[in-house]
């Protein structure tokens, strides 16, 4: 479960319906940001924050034909959640929004910027197999805040996008109906990292998921023994 994008169910069937248990952190954090190939930062380490981006000689990096004087801001489906617009505008960037399509177009512009170790600034995520493939850097923003997003229907966002705390969800007579298999998923956590790795295996290696899952269960005994019911 990604909390941000599930509020109103976890309200509705968790905390109020109580036909859903929370199952506790699976581990992984999921998180939008902003995005750079690490490469750039060998000339231009300013860039590291949204500090950078203000100089106007760094924006020109980032120009393209369909931008103009304003730097290229790179996203994919516009019916996406993203407030990069707002963000843009109320920092004072001189950047454009412009839609790849789709994560797939993402990420055939990323392949081509980092084949020619280009300039490129992205809406992008993590976990992603990308993240294996690539050496990429967030963009350090302002931090995230509720107060910042309490002002996000009227436009108002100038901060990070939020962290997601990915959990599980398990059905609420689950404990009794499989008390074993309840403790053991209960118990079961690992990192971001673990989970970059096995979409990796899968997206970029070939793997099943079957055998993405068995490699990483082979490699990490001593992690998965420990979920085990005692």
């Amino acid at each position: 479960m990604w909390p941000s994008g599930h509020v109103n169910d976890v309200a509705e069937y968790i905390e109020k319906q109580k036909q859903i248990e929370n199952g506790g952190p699976l581990g992984p954090v999921g998180k939008i940001g902003w995005y750079i190939p690490t490469y750039m930062l060998t000339d231009h380490p300013e860039l590291a924050t949204w500090e950078g981006l203000k100089d106007p000689a760094n924006v020109k990096l980032f120009a393209t034909a369909e931008t103009g004087d304003q730097g290229q801001f790179l996203t994919g489906d516009p019916s996406w959640t993203q407030y990069d617009a707002d963000i843009i505008k109320n920092l004072g960037l001189n950047f454009k929004v412009v839609a790849a399509g789709s994560e797939e177009a993402i990420l055939a512009q990323l392949d081509a910027a980092y084949s020619r170790q280009a300039p490129l600034l992205f809406y992008f995520w993590t976990p992603h197999s990308a993240l294996a493939k690539y050496d990429l850097t967030e963009v350090k923003l302002p931090p995230y805040s509720e107060e910042c997003y309490a002002n996000a229907a009227s436009g108002g966002v100038a901060c990070d996008y939020p962290a997601d705390n990915l959990f599980k969800i398990f059905w609420s007579g689950f404990k009794d109906y499989a008390p074993d298999a309840y403790t053991l998923l209960k118990n079961m956590n690992y990192t971001t990292k673990d989970q970059i790795s096995m979409i990796a295996a899968v997206d970029l290696d070939g793997k099943s998921v079957d055998d993405a899952a068995r490699a990483w269960l082979d490699a990490n005994q001593a992690t998965w023994q420990a979920w085990l019911p005692k």
